[in-house]
């Protein structure tokens, strides 16, 4: 019941990190304007993402443009690019071979066999979870470097955005899920009942049983 337990609540954890690795990949929020000057009324902010840039006007409206071509963006963003969608393709793999070993679910019968599979779907998700956390933070140290490098103008320097924070939030939980769900093992020996046997009565020479085998 409590190795039940610990699967469904390791799982909810992975299921709502692969969600958020989703978002992240999705939202434009990947770097944002840097208000560094003193004048702090700027008519525009700039945000930068994976797919698109938005520029958001102070009167509220908004303007997105898709990247027109994937080679003209810098290295890290390419990298981003296919390392969230891994990731997001092992969320839904690690989803579906959980749910398969799970042991509410009767796709498999030996329960060492679903323990297993459980067991690889949390690798899966724990995957998941190093795929998605190394562009994070290779495009949170480029956007440090960027910001002290003296070399950059103010117009250029970036602040690290929403969609860095949501991700690392989902790799924190799908790397907790995922070692849960590696740890939900049911003890040795689900295999079948252990059966005894009582030793076999002996009878003595003059034909009557042995008085030692009802004591």
């Amino acid at each position: 019941m409590v190795s039940a337990g610990l699967e469904i609540l390791g799982l909810s954890m992975c299921v709502f990190g692969s969600l958020l690795v989703m978002v992240s990949c999705g939202l434009p929020m990947w770097r944002v304007t840097a208000f560094i000057e003193a004048n702090i009324v700027v008519a525009q902010t700039i945000w930068d993402g994976l797919w698109m840039s938005c520029v958001v006007q102070s009167t509220g409206q908004m303007q997105c443009k898709v990247h027109d071509s994937v080679l003209a963006l810098s290295h890290d963003l390419q990298a981003a690019r296919a390392l969230t969608i891994i990731s997001s393709v092992l969320g839904v793999l690690g989803l579906m071979v959980v749910i398969a070993g799970a042991q509410c679910t009767n796709c498999i019968q030996a329960e060492y066999v679903k323990a297993r599979v459980v067991n690889v779907g949390g690798v899966i998700y724990i995957l998941s979870a190093l795929f998605v956390l190394v562009p994070l933070c290779w495009m949170a140290n480029n956007i440090i470097s960027d910001f002290y490098n003296p070399q950059v103008p103010g117009s250029k320097k970036r602040e690290i955005g929403a969609a860095l924070y949501i991700g690392w939030a989902a790799t924190a939980l799908l790397l907790i899920g995922g070692s849960m769900l590696c740890c939900s093992c049911p003890s040795s020996g689900n295999s079948g009942y252990s059966v005894k046997y009582a030793p076999t009565k002996r009878a003595t020479p003059n034909g009557d049983y042995d008085k030692r085998n009802y004591v």
